[in-house]
């Protein structure tokens, strides 16, 4: 039979555990999502400070795909596709309408295809991953400054690849529609 002690220290080991599973469960989509931020893991694009000093004489067409996920909205790029050249920076506009006669509070998440081409896009501007509020009606355009990575050209994963699509979705943001402002 165990001792008061005992029983007491098993105790509190099993709420610790409890307590760190908990925790864990928690912080498992935020590290998910930084650890592809951050190595370009799935197709997650990465940010960058500044544009290439290197440009290529290879192009590489961009297409842009958009989706949208449960909300009343029309979302859309300005143009379907950009050819650029490796390392030169390039501009895409989005246009997102409001439909319905309410505020919608609204965020955007985005990834690319070829996976292995994730970690190569570059994003110098995005609207991504913020909170944006879109009032009734309301149409608002979005900028997207990007470059692909000279990297790329130097990476056997990636020979071939003459295409890339950037998709972004949206889907509704766990703000109040009155919380957060467009930007």
């Amino acid at each position: 039979m165990a001792t008061p002690r005992s029983a007491r220290f098993v105790a509190l080991l099993c709420a610790g555990v409890v307590l760190t599973m908990t925790g864990a469960a928690f912080a498992a989509v935020p590290l998910y999502q930084l650890f592809c931020q951050v190595t370009g893991f799935g197709g997650t694009t990465m940010r960058a400070d500044k544009a290439s000093d290197v440009v290529l004489d290879r192009t590489i067409k961009v297409r842009f795909d958009t989706n949208v996920r449960g909300l009343p909205m029309t979302f859309k790029a300005e143009q379907v596709t950009q050819t650029v050249r490796i390392g030169e920076t390039g501009l895409a506009y989005f246009d997102v309408t409001n439909t319905s006669d309410q505020p919608i509070a609204a965020r955007a998440s985005y990834n690319v295809v070829p996976e292995q081409t994730g970690q190569y896009f570059q994003k110098l501007q995005c609207f991504c991953f913020d909170d944006q509020t879109i009032a009734p009606g309301q149409t608002i355009q979005f900028p997207v400054q990007y470059y692909v990575d000279p990297l790329m050209a130097e990476n056997a994963e990636t020979d071939g690849v003459e295409e890339i699509t950037l998709s972004y979705t949206f889907y509704p943001s766990s703000e109040d529609a009155g919380a957060s402002g467009a930007g």
